[in-house]
């Protein structure tokens, strides 16, 4: 009698551990965000959709506000387009309050308040929270002040040097763009490079190949002749 339980039992069993294969880390469609963890995967799962348009509404919603107020930036004045932005914000939870009370009082319903339910939402920072952010920050900080000191103070003569060209080229680029300029430019490389990286990949990483081997190569023979640094690698 309890073989047949077994056989019975053994199907549910194979049925239900091939149905938790698809779930499996790394089973994603291409441009879905990898699994990172529990802890890890939040925020970072959330930009991951956002720029691969996993969302096409809230992408399309995210993209469209950013890059009408940095155009908007480029245009007017902060004082303006944030003026604006508030104004804007103000009408639509006015008008929408006033149509809420007129319909409240032709129905006479006591409905309430129609943002109740947002306004007792507790929207208060805790202290531990407020430190876990500023813990957090400092990471970031530290680690960026440790890079600049490196840079600044010629730890390592390339990467100093990296940096002078890097400057020298952006000399040109603010001679021709703005700051918005380039914040608009930023955005819209965003929300198209990983879609296009996602459907070009093979191609894109064939090229990049033979340009990161060529430029290794020509930083090897600056290194080869610049003094001290082949003295420096042998030790």
């Amino acid at each position: 009698m309890a073989e047949p339980s077994a056989a019975t039992q053994s199907p549910s069993v194979s049925s239900s551990s091939s149905g938790a294969e698809p779930s499996a880390p790394g089973g994603g469609s291409p441009g879905s965000c990898p699994a990172l963890g529990a802890k890890s995967c939040g925020s970072s799962c959330a930009v991951h959709d956002l720029i691969f348009w996993q969302d096409v509404k809230k992408t399309g919603f995210v993209f469209g506000t950013t890059l009408i107020m940095l155009l908007s930036l480029a245009a007017f004045s902060v004082i303006s387009v944030v003026s604006y932005l508030i104004l804007a914000l103000l009408s639509v939870t006015i008008s929408f309050r006033v149509y809420k009370s007129v319909i409240q009082a032709v129905q006479k319903s006591e409905e309430g308040h129609p943002f109740k339910a947002y306004l007792d939402v507790d929207i208060t920072l805790s202290s531990e929270a407020f430190h876990n952010y500023v813990n957090a920050a400092m990471v970031h900080i530290n680690r960026a002040l440790k890079l600049i000191i490196r840079l600044f103070l010629v730890e390592d003569l390339v990467d100093s040097l990296k940096l002078a060209v890097f400057m020298w080229l952006m000399t040109y680029v603010g001679a021709v763009f703005n700051g918005i300029t380039l914040l608009i430019l930023a955005e819209l490389l965003i929300f198209s490079v990983p879609i296009v990286y996602e459907k070009y990949k093979t191609q894109i990483d064939h090229y990049v190949g033979i340009a990161r081997d060529q430029t290794k190569s020509i930083v090897e023979k600056i290194q080869a002749k610049l003094p001290g640094i082949a003295k420096k690698k042998a030790e």
